[in-house]
């Protein structure tokens, strides 16, 4: 088995789940995908199951109604975990996320315990945005940056690779987000529990077709969950100084 899963959800993704199933494998070959389907009602699923029938690294997880982001990715990460994949992506099925960049976030997982692609990181790389978004994302990333004091410069981004230490140390279930919210959730405990943390750059592109799923509830959710995380790590604004025993750093060392 391939020790490394892309878990993208899926909703009304007809016109691009086979095109970045092909486009992931060309640029790692090795790799699985985890289609996570809220039972899209344009057939994704159903394209997913043909797919799937013609290669084994294509796989679907089927769920009765769509639930959000943040669910697809927990039942997609727990899935993972219960067959021992090492490296665990999150990836978009747009094309937002460049299949291309795949690679450079593996490899930089062989030093890290979770690797986030970022926007951001020595400049902006952000195509066919308009500006209000821009300054939406990036104002955000102060925002996160000064409540949690967590420095990374793209916390809403949600193009990832875990190593399975991480997501196994996390309580998936206490999780409670679901939006953009969801993905500052998730690095601020890796963060918060000591786990080595890298950004490699990566150019983002507006999706090439359907709809975005931004929304003002989403928007909401993400203001009020970044004041709960500082909460409930009791107003700590820094992680450990030594790094968490699983983490690829206190391998190294010892």
């Amino acid at each position: 088995m391939n020790d490394t899963l892309i878990v993208i959800p899926t909703y009304n993704e007809i016109d691009n789940a086979r095109q970045i199933a092909e486009a992931i494998f060309k640029e790692l070959p090795t790799a699985d995908i985890l289609f996570v389907d809220d039972n899209s009602p344009d057939g994704t699923g159903q394209l997913i199951d043909t797919m799937r029938a013609a290669d084994p690294r294509v796989n679907v997880l089927h769920r009765k109604e769509k639930q959000g982001l943040g669910r697809a990715y927990i039942a997609g990460f727990t899935w993972a975990l219960e067959r021992h994949y090492e490296f665990i992506f999150e990836m978009d099925a747009d094309f937002s996320h460049a299949p291309a960049s795949v690679p450079h976030l593996r490899r930089a997982a062989e030093q890290a315990d979770l690797c986030l692609g970022t926007r951001y990181k020595g400049g902006v790389r952000v195509i066919n945005w308009p500006l209000a978004r821009l300054i939406l994302s990036k104002g955000a990333a102060v925002y996160v940056q000064l409540i949690t004091g967590m420095p990374i410069t793209d916390p809403t981004g949600g193009f990832k690779c875990f190593r399975r230490a991480v997501l196994e140390s996390i309580d998936l279930d206490g999780i409670t987000s679901n939006g953009y919210s969801f993905q500052v959730e998730l690095s601020h405990k890796a963060w918060m529990k000591g786990f080595h943390i890298e950004e490699v750059p990566i150019t983002f592109e507006e999706r090439r077709s359907g709809a975005s799923k931004m929304s003002t509830a989403i928007v909401r959710e993400a203001l009020w969950m970044v004041w709960k995380l500082w909460l409930s790590c009791g107003m700590k604004r820094r992680p450990p100084k030594q790094p968490h025993p699983r983490s690829v750093k206190a391998a190294a060392a010892s």
